[in-house]
């Protein structure tokens, strides 16, 4: 199922100095010369074409500093006079916005935080009806792609037609090298709904750390994204937020100038020939794949008809445990990935438990088959 949404091509409302779009500027507008210094550096670079800054900061607790406020915005209708760059700053309301489209600010986005309360996302787009703005959506805190096409949708039922998306990572319960768990499988889906909408992805709010920045940056070109919100301030090493996932200026114009762009497609015939003959080996080996879980999942019926006939419980945590370690010890002489072999097992284990749910619960209601399947997972 194709995401209808009414949008405009992305050169068609942001002016691309060079490839990649990158947006760049302070987490948070601190003063005056602060916003102007680092944005005067940033234009110097010329690989900037977007200067943002945090004017309004959601803190998780009181007494953090939320932001200059409304003064803000001054100062970056002064810094887009001195440099001519356009600027964007995140809205959490429509008293925002409003604020923000009367300083003259030329982009808005949409918060995490934000984008996961519909309340929050319907009066940003109440607000923002009979205006003609490029607004961004950034994907919610918790990995729901639901919260994120809605959001999308919202703000484009406003009548936004100059829309895209914003991927700063997901929070997680798993402890990581990253801030908010990059969870690509989720941008992808959204590109595969809407290829026509635009990605930007923040590699600042999921590294959390700015020596992580480069890596996620080109992985997020190489996925196809359309541009990147990098984090960068005059000296970090003071910011009064968000200090080590921001990068100086200079260290962001050699980020970028090491970054690769590619093409999504190529003219070259032989190319062409050669990915051809590859997707093909590929679609074999997938029929395969698909013939053999087939397979498999009719010996788990079996299995289910065994226990239920025997009143034998569904789930057996040796053979479980027994299944993952022997997997992964395969897995890892393939040289296949532990953690992508672990999430497969566990996909599979969990369709096979389903499946013998339903068998054991053959004649049930739905809800009773459901608290059973539930009582089996926990």
């Amino acid at each position: 199922m194709k995401l209808n949404l009414n949008i405009q091509p992305l050169e068609s409302w942001i002016n691309v100095k060079n490839e990649p779009l990158i947006i760049s500027g302070p987490c948070s507008a601190e003063t005056e010369d602060q916003l102007l210094s680092t944005a005067h550096l940033l234009a110097a670079t010329g690989k900037v074409s977007v200067l943002r800054a945090g004017i309004w900061k959601p803190r998780t607790r009181p007494g953090e500093f939320e932001g200059i406020g409304s003064i803000g915005l001054e100062w970056l209708k002064k810094a887009k006079a001195e440099t001519g760059l356009p600027t964007a700053v995140e809205v959490a309301n429509a008293k925002h916005v409003e604020e923000a489209l009367a300083a003259g600010v030329d982009i808005l986005w949409i918060g995490a935080r934000s984008t996961a309360n519909p309340f929050t996302v319907q009066e940003i787009a109440d607000a923002l009806k009979g205006v003609d703005i490029p607004v961004l959506v950034k994907n919610p805190v918790n990995p729901d792609i639901s919260l994120w096409i809605g959001a999308l949708e919202r703000i484009n039922n406003a009548g936004i037609t100059k829309l895209g998306a914003i991927h700063r990572g997901f929070s997680s319960y798993e402890k990581s090298s990253f801030r908010n768990e990059p969870m690509w499988e989720l941008a992808i889906q959204l590109k595969t709904l809407c290829p026509e909408l635009p990605i930007i992805n923040d590699p600042s709010h999921i590294c959390g750390n700015r020596e992580l920045i480069p890596y996620i940056s080109q992985k997020a070109l190489d996925l196809d994204m359309q541009g990147l919100m990098i984090e960068s301030h005059i000296d970090p090493s003071v910011a009064w937020t968000d200090a080590k996932q921001q990068v100086t200026p200079a260290a962001l114009e050699e980020l970028v100038a090491k970054l690769s762009v590619r093409d999504p497609e190529s003219n070259n015939e032989a190319f062409a020939d050669k990915l051809a003959e590859l997707r093909k080996q590929i679609d074999k080996i997938d029929d395969v794949m698909l013939q053999k879980l087939s397979e498999r999942m009719a010996i788990v019926e079996k299995i289910g008809q065994y226990k239920r006939d025997s009143k034998v419980t569904i789930l057996q945590v040796n053979r479980w445990d027994e299944i993952l370690k022997k997997g992964t010890a395969f897995a890892k002489a393939l040289k296949l990935d532990l953690s992508f072999t672990e999430k497969f097992l566990e996909l599979v284990h969990g369709e096979s438990i389903r499946k013998q749910t339903e068998i054991m619960n053959e004649g049930k209601t739905e809800e009773e088959i459901l608290e059973a399947s539930a009582t089996v997972k926990s």
